[in-house]
């Protein structure tokens, strides 16, 4: 009797315990509620995910003319857009993007971002872009049009005639801007000891999107939203001194008129290179012959099926290439341009060696890169991503060199090829390539540049911040997001998001299948967040409506707990029942070890299905002797908030 006494009373104190710990936050029923999607598929999305039959969108086609002026730091341009409406809306009129206005003085960005710090503030101020004319075509005649307004970064501009379904415009502009020394760290311009680096980005007019979702996308530009922009082919050009050298997105079309004759066979043996090849050396910099003895050079550039352009330009750039392979037997061609201060150990010299590595792990693990070079240069900007081109900072050396290129090399796949709303969802941009970049990092030269600084974002400091209550959740705008947070917002959380996914949801093979088609589904379209879940849930077979509740819809956090370990009428040979708890209201798939005094141990995977039915699961073990230790995520895979209460050790242990 004291036996059986002794088991109750034990009973009873684990009880009573329990019932003075933590109480659930857990609501299955709101976790797995039925209804997840907002609205059914239809013809322009289809409800697997893929664009539906009578999916369009609009395109913009620009071609542009600008010279650079190295005495004031400005630039002019003639600027054609053409612009086509798939719609079958009528448009009265357009909206195009001033992004060039966000360094005025008076321009809500200066209001706002400026006025909090940080990354995106102006250093300084200009007068933003000046429209000396614009001009629409009809019938052949160029005339301005009826009615224009500029409202800080967005310009409207009002027709003659509603543009129909099927019909293009053409509309003309002459302007010009002062390019600012650091522009929110976009674009800028750096002194070098050979001279200025200029790195050019939000340099022409760009029309705003309209699609079936919103109509006119026309949030303006404060900073830390970045872009949302139609696609077409782009042409520039870009008249500077013979002495500067100018690289750009795309292909450089007249090569023999911009190098020497012997830059143009380094060049050309480039192109077939596996290896770094030097087109101008840091000793040819400052060297007269290594530049065509003529006073002004036009750089001609072109970019097919783009959403945007940008180019970088300086006296003191150091020029290498290498060979890009890709999946198809196509080529590419990757380039670094440089000054003399960015050499060092690990640094911008092996800058094409990381190009190649990213490019080509990118290209054969997803979805081929698309444009005929990727150039990087070392400048002010830390890292921005455009069509066929980066700027990374020139400070940059090793890992940190590393983790900056291909990060922004990345971006190429999002928001580039998947061309998703940047000014919205940054998780959906910054998030998806974070993720990417993991894998790439791994791969590239067995390791080399895997992150020793970074810490484990499964580490329990590191877990109580990301879902920390004052953490911003992800289904938030960049400019909501408070600063300090949206490295996480934007970039960690949702990069980590998709690593539980892949590793503890679906699996490797299925998640790298789902997510590869969802790339292939929506390379050069607009995706909602929508139509990833759809096709993620559609190519993988799964429901994962609670899990893009827990981890993109709200700022939920898991937290799972051991809440009972008990053998049946007391003994163990009896068998044993464990419970464990979901102490709030995020839900994973969890494993738990259960460790017995004679040595054996089990480890039991349980399906996110045991959340269905409440918070708590009681499952049996076919334990031989008493249980010395239960162990839930013995690996530590899981971002669990509290894992002090992850495990139970037997009395005495």
């Amino acid at each position: 009797m004291l036996t059986r006494f002794a088991s109750v009373m034990t009973i009873f104190f684990c009880a009573v315990s329990f019932l003075a710990s933590a109480q659930s936050n857990y609501d299955h029923r709101e976790t797995f509620h039925p209804q997840f999607y907002p609205y059914p598929g239809n013809e322009m999305r289809s409800a697997s995910g893929e664009p539906g039959p009578r999916y369009w969108q609009n395109r913009a086609d620009y071609s542009i003319q600008c010279k650079l002026d190295t005495t004031t730091h400005s630039i002019s341009g003639e600027l054609i857009i053409t612009y086509t409406n798939n719609s079958s809306d009528a448009l009265r009129f357009l909206w195009l993007q001033l992004d060039q206005n966000i360094y005025k003085r008076d321009s809500r960005a200066s209001a706002t971002t400026t006025e909090a710090g940080g990354r995106w503030a102006n250093g300084g101020f200009t007068d933003g872009y000046q429209i000396n004319s614009l001009q629409t075509e009809s019938a052949g005649i160029w005339s301005a049009p009826p009615q224009q307004s500029i409202t800080d970064t967005r310009m409207q501009v009002w027709l003659k005639n509603p543009l129909a379904k099927g019909e293009k415009i053409r509309l003309k502009l002459n302007y010009q801007f002062e390019i600012p020394e650091y522009g929110t760290d976009r674009m800028g311009r750096l002194l070098t000891k050979q001279g200025w680096v200029y790195e050019i980005a939000q340099w022409f007019p760009r029309m705003c999107v309209y699609d079936d979702l919103q109509g006119w996308n026309t949030m303006p530009y404060l900073g830390a939203g970045e872009f949302y922009l139609e696609y077409g082919d782009i042409d520039f050009s870009v008249t500077a001194p013979a002495n500067i050298i100018v690289v750009g997105s795309g292909e450089l079309l007249n090569p023999k008129e911009c190098y020497t004759p012997v830059q143009q066979k380094r060049w050309e043996q480039a192109a077939t290179s596996n290896t770094t090849v030097m087109i101008r050396s840091a000793s040819e910099v400052n060297e007269t012959s290594s530049r065509p003895s003529v006073a002004n050079i036009t750089w001609k550039f072109k970019i097919a099926n783009a959403r945007d352009a940008a180019w970088a330009a300086s006296k003191a750039f150091i020029i290498d290439a290498a060979k890009i392979d890709l999946p198809s037997g196509k080529r590419s061609l990757a380039i670094s341009a440089y000054p003399e201060e960015s050499i060092g150990k690990n640094g911008w010299q092996r800058s094409t060696e990381m190009v190649k590595g990213s490019i080509e792990y990118y290209s054969k693990k997803w979805f081929e890169y698309p444009y005929p070079a990727a150039t990087n240069v070392a400048g002010i900007v830390g890292g921005m991503e455009y069509p066929g081109i980066v700027f990374c900072s020139s400070k940059s050396m090793g890992e940190e060199l590393w983790g900056v290129t291909d990060h922004e090399f990345g971006h190429t796949w999002f928001p580039m090829i998947v061309g998703s709303n940047e000014r919205k969802y940054a998780w959906m941009d910054e998030g998806f390539n974070t993720f990417i970049n993991d894998l790439s990092t791994e791969a590239f030269n067995k390791g080399e540049f895997k992150p020793t600084f970074f810490p484990d974002p499964t580490a329990p400091f590191m877990v109580k911040m990301v879902f920390g209550e004052k953490m911003d959740g992800l289904y938030n705008i960049p400019d909501v997001i408070q600063q300090n947070n949206l490295g996480i917002t934007a970039y960690l959380k949702p990069g980590q998001m998709l690593t539980q996914l892949r590793n503890e949801v679906l699996g490797a093979e299925r998640f790298d299948m789902s997510f590869k088609e969802y790339i292939r589904r929506w390379a050069f379209k607009h995706p909602s967040p929508w139509d990833f879940f759809h096709t993620m849930e559609n190519v993988s077979g799964e429901d994962l409506g609670w899990f893009w509740r827990g981890w993109v819809l709200n700022n939920w956090k898991l937290d799972v707990s051991v809440r009972d370990v008990r053998y049946k009428k007391g003994d163990v040979a009896n068998g044993v029942e464990i419970t464990i708890e979901n102490l709030e209201k995020m839900v994973m798939p969890v494993k738990v070890k259960v460790i017995e005094t004679n040595g054996m141990e089990h480890l039991l995977a349980m399906p996110v299905e045991i959340w269905q039915r409440g918070p708590r699961w009681t499952f049996d073990v076919p334990a031989t002797s008493e249980i010395k230790q239960v162990i839930v995520d013995p690996e530590k895979k899981l971002p669990d908030v509290d894992r002090s209460n992850n495990t139970w050790k037997k009395s005495g242990n």
